[in-house]
């Protein structure tokens, strides 16, 4: 069969295993074909092509409910559930989202994107079958490092002290557990997935239960040997202590094996977990060879895997980490951590520099808080370079470990802003709602490379926690022979004079602001333009000064402006009582921002230069009856 004649996934159930294989081999050429053109997470969904087929071939979705783990590895899932045609949309604006999203499709039973929440909603879902009395499986496919994340283990542990049943998938694609332990391990699995075992277990179990005294003492000992040999040749006893029947390692590319396990693991009681071993970015040489370059990656040449690189600046990233180095080089108790993304956050530097100073500590945002902050107790100087969005994840541990008790922990927020493609998940428009509301914590924002070099190096000098966030992409070519100048702390940099009104902003929007500020002095509308720096402490008597003088302010961040920078100044104003200046709060709406190119999506949301001067006309100088504004002669 054709793969364009694939349109839902019950034609699967029609196929023999042998052309499923060849549909295999369909699905890897299109993901390849796509993804280089759109980019996107390739390594992880080449991955598991096998086993979407045979999850798909063996489960009756969307009745059976079939959830992703973070989702990067659904893109073979999205093909053979009715997405073929919108699939070269991926990830564009108004396309296909890279990750499962509930309203999309009855496929997609829920929606993810970050990591290790899939066996929780799973519980949720069987659970909520058993209180309606259905029979419907439930199947969460988690792996890839999501196994990491102390979430999982939450929900594995409450799973096993329910024993409701759901069908766990671990993909171990050679980033977390031992290697298949050979034929006795399959031997094993085979005879306790056979329901006629089952069967027979509980029919002895009841007779020697009937007889006297002697009964109980003999299923005791049967217990403990049959304990004993599990311990010596079966892998996967801790999921076996945790109360589940443990089923594998099986070949995750081999996908007649994988339907007759997942067959059989409808019919056991309790939770299952299934061990299913595959390659990450199987079947494209260039993503097995380097399956993390492969693991999110942006447009490129598909015949070689050769990515399409653009010069220019530095990024924002790579300024971090080198500056980070440079600074570790001075100072023997700065330290980073990171969780699980050593490349994206630019800790790699780092780690080749001072390896004995760089952890890594897998999914495993909460703890890598924590962490940092016993680090910081006792004398070092961490910084915790992760994700705006990412984050959110461990925001009890800063509160409660680090802020609480004033310790010097650096939360490096890398992605701030509009990320692009990945959408809603991995936007990070929210930590500035957050954390300025969290006492002791200092706030940074830069305007660009030079300032964010600048302010980590500041960031060092303060004797409590700092957040600096910066946004994904390149710099905009600064200078940075001043790079490790220390900033005044709370302190903001006018870079425009002007007495109309003032334009007051945090982060790269700045330059927008400029630019917008130069068309209006063109209609005679003088605006100051200053770079706030700060959003905690906020530079108050600065703001002040400007709002007294024009009456007029608008504030600028690439953020929601619902709690953030723009919040900010207004309880300030209302705190000193100046009450008579008008103000514009420019950013995002109360809305999660879609997926797309980063600048497409500043344009629909208004946050380009002429939309900030076409805003600020329409509200502070509407045009007179003769077509013209106010301040113009």
């Amino acid at each position: 069969m054709r793969l364009e004649d694939i349109t839902d996934p019950q034609q699967l159930k029609r196929l023999t295993p042998r052309e499923l294989d060849r549909l295999a081999g369909q699905i890897r050429r299109k993901m390849v074909d796509v993804v280089a053109k759109t980019g996107g997470h390739l390594a992880p969904s080449l991955g598991v092509v096998e086993l979407t087929l045979a999850l798909h071939s063996v489960f009756n979705s969307p009745v059976d409910k079939i959830i992703w783990d973070v989702g990067h590895q659904s893109y073979a899932h999205k093909i053979i559930t009715g997405r073929l045609q919108s699939f070269s949309s991926l990830r564009q604006y108004g396309g296909l989202s890279g990750f499962p999203k509930r309203g999309v499709s009855v496929h997609d039973a829920f929606g993810t994107g970050h990591s290790s929440t899939s066996i929780s909603a799973a519980l949720g879902m069987a659970l909520a079958r058993d209180l309606r009395g259905e029979k419907n499986q439930v199947v969460a496919v988690i792996g890839d490092g999501a196994m990491t994340g102390g979430m999982a283990f939450e929900a594995l542990n409450h799973a096993g002290h329910l024993g409701t049943h759901l069908i766990i998938i671990l993909n171990d694609n050679e980033m977390s557990i031992a290697n298949n332990v050979g034929a006795l391990s399959s031997y094993l699995s085979r005879i306790r997935t056979d329901p006629m075992y089952y069967k027979g277990k509980e029919e002895i179990e009841n007779m020697l239960k009937r007889l006297p005294a002697i009964g109980p003492r003999v299923i005791k000992l049967i217990d403990r040997i049959k304990d004993s040999l599990k311990y010596l040749v079966v892998p996967g006893m801790i999921f076996e202590e945790l109360g589940f029947t443990y089923l594998g390692p099986i070949d995750g590319h081999h996908i007649g094996n994988m339907m007759s396990v997942f067959e059989r693991a409808k019919w056991i009681k309790g939770p299952v977990l299934v061990h299913v071993v595959t390659k990450k970015g199987k079947g494209y040489q260039p993503a097995e060879a380097n399956p993390d370059s492969f693991h999110g990656i942006g447009p490129f040449e598909a015949g070689t895997g050769a990515v399409n690189s653009s010069k220019g600046p530095p990024s924002y990233t790579e300024v971090f980490g080198h500056s980070l180095v440079k600074l570790a080089e001075k100072d023997e108790r700065i330290v980073g951590i990171t969780a699980a993304m050593p490349d994206g956050t630019g800790l790699k530097y780092l780690a080749k520099s001072f390896p004995e100073r760089f952890f890594d500590v897998g999914i495993a945002e909460q703890h890598a808080v924590t962490m940092a902050a016993g680090l910081a107790a006792n004398g070092y100087r961490p910084v915790v370079a992760i994700y705006s969005t990412f984050l959110q994840r461990g925001y009890d541990q800063v509160i409660h470990d680090v802020c609480l008790q004033k310790l010097p922990v650096i939360l490096a927020l890398d992605r701030a802003g509009l990320v692009g493609e990945d959408g809603e998940t991995h936007h990070g428009l929210f930590d500035l709602a957050f954390l300025r509301i969290i006492p002791n914590l200092t706030i940074m924002v830069p305007k660009d490379e030079l300032e964010l070099s600048q302010m980590l190096t500041t960031a060092f000098t303060v004797e409590g926690p700092v957040a600096i966030r910066y946004p994904r992409g390149k710099g905009i070519g600064r200078c940075l022979e001043k790079a490790y100048e220390r900033l005044p702390l709370g302190k903001s940099e006018i870079l425009r004079w002007g007495n109309d009104l003032a334009i007051i902003g945090v982060g790269p929007i700045v330059y927008e602001g400029m630019k917008a500020a130069e068309l209006l002095a063109d209609k005679g509308i003088e605006c100051a333009v200053i770079n706030a720096r700060f959003v905690k402490p906020l530079d108050e008597e600065t703001l002040i000064q400007f709002a007294k003088r024009g009456k007029k302010i608008v504030t600028l961040e690439e953020h929601v402006v619902t709690g953030g920078f723009g919040s900010a100044v207004l309880e300030m104003l209302h705190r000193h009582q100046i009450n008579d200046c008008r103000i514009i709060n420019i950013g995002l709406p109360d809305e999660f921002a879609k997926h797309g190119k980063s600048d497409l999506l500043r344009e629909k949301y208004g946050l380009t230069f002429t939309a900030i001067e076409e805003r600020v006309l329409k509200q502070f100088y509407p045009r007179t009856s003769l077509g013209k504004y106010p301040v113009e002669k």
